[in-house]
């Protein structure tokens, strides 16, 4: 069930950005598994990757070749090329290889990108089978298509848009995502792509990104695992009639900036919203922390507490589970007399213990809610962080139980 996630809105077609989808028959025959994008010439290209240390062949060859001119992206779902060794680079090489022969391109400008099981060999054959119907279908109007090509345990497709307009000329970003499990992202999001039309030097467009994804895909989790495939990309075509941003300041960065935000935002939560198994969406709020990564430190410890994720399940406000998981986050001389915590707007603890006007019918009405505000305070200085999570349910055992069967 995905709470809160309901249909995707318009998705704005990015001038100079294509996406074309195909059926390579990974898993099930039929299923669209295959996704070509094809980048204008001359676009700026940038990315974020996963910081896991088994990281998949084609995150491996990604980050080579994304700061050289890059052309097109070409991802599979249903096989994740991850633990394979020096045959997983060969096989994402050869399949980069073949499609740039069939696009008329340089080997070295097309990035492979995978997501699906792990420790299977990539099956080139069947992948290099569907390349020519994804560049026949290549167009710009299909974001859609293509964020329903990218699921794999996704019950619904991620996307988001955005247009904001300067000096009298309409900006366009447009981005969509997947991932629904295994997903504490340590970079960005299982697989996320994002398009704008604006001109944008590479290293500001990189800056950017790794600014947005840290405000989002890095501020996720549903079950603590950081995948061996993360990848998010921001290709900026420059399609736009305006001058190109080459630094990060002005009113023109500043919107491109909100929008990219706002895009990145939108589809990072959506996959917390479609978490495996969720029936809850839950925001942990951490303030008054003496630094960021004490209040990230915090968030996490309830974010990922499985007693808490279950109680939030079972729609049990057992707020001692919550007090255990900031006891133990490993905030140094951490007083706990003055902390506070609120359930939605219930302060169920006061000071280090049960709040006086707290009752047990208040944080049940709470608990019972789709959408949950877990709000920490910790009295310890100026600086906050908020994190996104979901429950954790019988289905999201069933799910990864029976993954590979």
């Amino acid at each position: 069930m995905a709470v809160g996630l309901g249909p995707l809105s318009a998705l704005h077609p990015v001038a100079g950005f294509e996406l074309g989808i195909a059926s390579a028959g990974i898993k099930r025959p039929g299923r669209k598994d295959v996704v070509v994008m094809r980048c204008a010439e001359g676009s700026s290209v940038a990315g974020v990757f996963t910081l896991n240390s088994f990281c998949a062949a084609p995150v491996t060859l990604a980050k080579k070749r994304v700061l050289g001119p890059v052309r097109y992206l070409l991802t599979n779902t249903g096989n994740a090329n991850a633990g394979t060794g020096e045959s997983g680079l060969e096989n994402a090489a050869r399949t980069c290889a073949r499609l740039a022969e069939l696009a008329g391109v340089d080997e070295q400008s097309v990035l492979p990108f995978s997501t699906g099981v792990i420790g299977e060999p990539l099956p080139v054959e069947k992948i290099e089978g569907a390349l020519q119907a994804a560049l026949d279908n290549l167009s710009e109007n299909n974001w859609a298509d293509a964020a329903t090509g990218i699921m794999t345990t996704d019950t619904l497709p991620k996307g988001a848009s955005r247009q904001f307009v300067h000096e009298g000329v309409t900006v366009t970003v447009t981005g969509i995502s997947k991932g629904a499990g295994m997903i504490k992202p340590n970079m960005a999001t299982m697989l996320g792509y994002i398009a704008t039309d604006a001109k944008v030097a590479q290293g500001v467009l990189q800056d950017l990104l790794r600014d947005a994804a840290n405000k989002s895909f890095n501020r996720i989790t549903i079950d603590g695992d950081t995948s061996t495939n993360d990848c998010c990309m921001l290709v900026a075509t420059g399609k736009v009639e305006l001058d190109e941003i080459t630094q990060a300041s002005g009113a023109y960065f500043a919107a491109l900036k909100q929008a990219v935000f706002e895009v990145c935002m939108e589809v990072a939560q959506a996959i917390v919203r479609d978490g495996e198994g969720a029936t809850k969406f839950v925001t942990v709020v951490v303030n008054g922390g003496a630094t960021h990564q004490e209040c990230l430190d915090v968030g996490y410890a309830v974010a990922h507490s499985p007693l808490i994720k279950t109680a939030l399940f079972a729609s049990d406000p057992n707020w001692g589970r919550i007090l255990a998981a900031v006891g133990r986050a490993g905030v140094a001389q951490l007083d706990v007399s003055k902390i506070d915590v609120f359930l939605g707007d219930i302060c169920i603890a006061s000071k280090g213990c049960r709040a006086e006007t707290y009752t047990e019918e208040q944080g049940a009405a709470v608990m019972a809610e789709e959408e949950i505000t877990i709000r920490i305070e910790l009295g310890r200085g100026a600086t906050s962080e908020t994190i996104w999570t979901t429950d954790l349910s019988h289905e999201y055992v069933k799910i990864n139980a029976e993954y590979r069967t």
